[in-house]
């Protein structure tokens, strides 16, 4: 009998842990330290970043010393959230291109700015600028990343980008990546009287979806929270939904169920290429259908 009461205790312990592990895995932030030059690779070059210990500006260049020039600009940013941690966020300009957007940009949740900024920044060539940032306890933005504070940051981010001069004059979409595509989806149905459209990348249909997919036996002790399955249904403006038959992270089917739950006007893009890598690869076909579903010339 003790024995059996032994095993039960053991396997509630372990039932635990794993519903504590799998409520927390939902975000991976890579944290930077300030004073340090960075480094990542791009194939098989390596590009190096200075970044001034104040306003957190990044200066990028080669082995060699020399200054890499792109074909957008970035402004760094610092701007606090509701939930009272600083944040820092870059927005993206094109340098040779009329602007005639603007992207609010929310990324997933592993990471930083500087990897995800090469997930978002293609859609520059095409004459959109780019507000994107860095989530509590991401990159050098202040605290943890919890579901509340990531919220929190998500619509103190909107809010900040409505203070834009900048921005005032333009249209305002949401592009939403991953875990971002669920923070995508809430902001967008409260503030949807304020944005032309959104764009969702392999969102996820639930919290607990997600999980139950990664790890089938424990999945379900994940909290669901707002599903974006079921907040979709709240969005009437134009939205597009993209989506790899080749993601292996968030599954096909999770992206065609918000799609099916959405309303008009909608468009389902089904792409090739793993998680993330749609704008690498089709930048000139999203940034066209952008324009389209929200009638730019």
């Amino acid at each position: 009998m003790k024995i059996q009461i032994k095993i039960v205790l053991l396997f509630l312990i372990v039932f635990l842990l794993h519903s504590c592990a799998l409520n927390f895995a939902f975000f991976r932030p890579q944290k930077l330290s300030k004073g340090k030059i960075l480094s990542y690779a791009i194939g098989i070059d390596t590009t190096f970043v200075k970044i001034d210990p104040v306003t957190l500006q990044p200066t990028f260049f080669k082995k060699n010393k020399d200054t890499i020039d792109s074909d957008y600009s970035i402004e760094s940013v610092i701007f606090t959230s509701s939930s009272g941690n600083k944040l820092n966020g870059w927005m993206l300009k094109p340098k040779n291109q009329k602007i005639i957007g603007t992207l609010l940009h929310f990324h997933g949740s592993g990471g930083n700015l500087f990897y995800h900024n090469r997930a978002i920044s293609p859609l520059t060539k095409y004459g959109f600028q780019i507000f994107t940032f860095d989530y509590s306890g991401f990159g050098y933005s202040e605290g943890k990343p919890t579901r509340t504070t990531v919220l929190k940051d998500a619509f103190s981010s909107f809010d900040y980008l409505q203070s834009r001069e900048d921005v005032k004059n333009t249209i305002l979409l949401l592009y939403g990546q991953s875990y971002g595509a669920h923070l995508a989806t809430i902001v967008g149905v409260k503030q949807q009287s304020k944005i032309s459209g959104m764009i969702l990348e392999a969102g996820f249909t639930s919290h607990t979806d997600e999980a139950v997919y990664k790890v089938p036996v424990f999945g379900n002790v994940v909290k669901r929270g707002v599903c974006t399955k079921k907040e979709i249904k709240k969005f009437g403006k134009p939205l597009l939904i993209i989506h790899s038959k080749e993601d292996e992270l968030v599954p096909l089917y999770m992206g065609k169920k918000i799609y099916e739950n959405a309303n008009e006007p909608k468009e389902f893009y089904e792409v090739d290429k793993p998680h993330l890598k749609a704008l690498l690869y089709y930048s000139k076909e999203i940034s066209g259908k952008i324009k389209r579903m929200c009638k730019i010339e």
